[in-house]
């Protein structure tokens, strides 16, 4: 058996009991969590208010671009910094964040579906974070809402690859394979490697946590992070 049948077969533990999962099942569920439609309301005021706008400049096919370039490495340092951000003490407080619990929780049962997706909570604060640095970091409104709208068309594909790849939904494309593969690796083999999730490795090949999964052991604490508790 290879190690991609181990991981395979380690995420699959009531594979028998399972139906066929079809893209438009799997949207279906997509479509009645909470974060989605937050995500999908603040891209389509984004992008409403960018066209009413206009100032259309050089600059706003720029962001894009670089936004797309680097999201790799944000979405790795998101998840390494955030996500898996051990509890600490503080004296007699214990910091912690509603993301680094809940995601602990997702390790625990990846295939729990609430767990997958961004806490609703999440955006009481990030929405209005957004906004302020679309306002005062861009030199004209149009470019900030540009920003924005791309943000706001990223989030989406972040959720919606994240909750595939945590489906049984089974890939066709060469790309999107690559994807559901290296973190169905991070969750059932070592979640100490493979911390992209929409991308198939760049940022961890860059930042040294792309092994070849042959050479490295299934690690004990994979659904139990930082089981040796608060540092």
């Amino acid at each position: 058996m290879t190690v991609n049948d181990r991981t395979e077969a380690e995420g699959a533990r009531d594979r028998g009991r399972r139906r066929e999962v079809t893209l438009g099942s799997a949207f279906r569920v997509f479509a009645r969590r909470p974060s989605p439609w937050i995500i999908a309301g603040m891209l389509a005021v984004a992008l409403g208010a960018r066209l009413a706008v206009g100032d259309w400049q050089l600059t706003d096919a720029l962001v894009p671009v670089v936004m797309l370039a680097f999201f790799p490495l944000v979405e790795w340092m998101i998840h390494v910094f955030v996500l898996h951000w051990r509890p600490r003490r503080l004296g007699p407080i214990t910091v912690d964040s509603l993301l680094a619990r809940k995601h602990r929780e997702h390790h625990a049962d990846p295939r729990d579906v609430p767990l997958v997706f961004i806490p609703w909570q999440t955006f009481l604060w990030l929405l209005p974070v957004l906004v302020v640095v679309a306002a005062l970091a861009f030199p004209r409104i149009g470019l900030g809402l540009t920003f924005l709208t791309v943000v706001g068309a990223l989030g989406l594909n972040y959720e919606w690859t994240h909750y595939l790849i945590h489906t049984d939904y089974q890939p066709r494309g060469r790309i999107f394979k690559a994807v559901r593969r290296n973190h169905r690796l991070h969750h059932f083999k070592n979640e100490h490697y493979w911390f992209t999730v929409t991308s198939s490795g760049t940022a961890d090949r860059v930042l040294h946590t792309y092994p070849d999964p042959g050479a490295i052991t299934n690690s004990p604490t994979v659904k139990a992070l930082h089981a040796g508790g608060v540092a």
